[in-house]
């Protein structure tokens, strides 16, 4: 599979290669694919964003809980007409409570 970056002036392609025990048509491998790292992008997200890898809750309910949690609050920040990045966003709310506030109810 290949992709191929647009920004600005400049155009890269990328080749990746994949095994798979699927069997199919080449549209619908690059749509699981696709799924698959769209997926990967968010968990990337979440990693930085909250440390999610250094996390010590062993609970599996309470993992749950918790991942749902940050999950609300991801969408609510991104929600956020600020230009600041998502992290920028985080720490702007936990040290301003109207900031935190205007994320929570609009």
């Amino acid at each position: 599979m290949s992709r191929t970056h647009h920004q600005q002036d400049k155009e890269s392609t990328e080749v990746s290669y994949y095994i798979s025990s699927l069997e199919g048509d080449l549209e619908r491998l690059s749509q699981v694919i696709r799924n698959h790292w769209l997926i990967e992008s968010h968990h990337w997200v979440l990693d930085v964003t909250f440390k999610e890898d250094e996390g010590l809750i062993y609970a599996e309910d309470g993992a749950k809980s918790m991942a749902l949690f940050k999950l609300m609050w991801l969408n609510l920040i991104k929600a956020h007409p600020s230009k600041d990045s998502i992290a920028g966003k985080r720490q702007h709310a936990a040290w301003d409570d109207k900031f935190r506030a205007e994320i929570l109810f609009g």
